[in-house]
């Protein structure tokens, strides 16, 4: 499980992406790239980092389901991922 400032720090950089989004994105549009300098480099959605909803683990993450591998595969032999059960053949 990753850190909890972790997590806070990326909650507060998904923040400031949606609360700058229409102003960088106009900044973009004109060229004004001293404007885009002055920025807060958080609103940037490059610095923004995929991670499970639950653990905020970075790596192994399934976009699709938005948590990671181990708690995909947790939920899912819980059967509490609705359509999706264990292969065997």
């Amino acid at each position: 499980m990753a850190k909890q400032s972790v997590k806070a720090r990326q909650r507060k950089r998904e923040h400031l992406v949606a609360q700058y989004a229409a102003k960088r994105a106009a900044l973009k549009e004109a060229g004004d790239y001293a404007g885009l300098d002055k920025l807060p480099r958080n609103s940037s959605p490059v610095r923004l980092r995929n991670r499970c909803q639950l653990t905020g683990r970075p790596r192994g993450y399934m976009r699709h389901f938005a948590v990671c591998r181990l708690v995909f595969r947790d939920m899912a032999l819980d059967g509490k991922i609705p359509g999706v059960r264990k292969a065997s053949w």
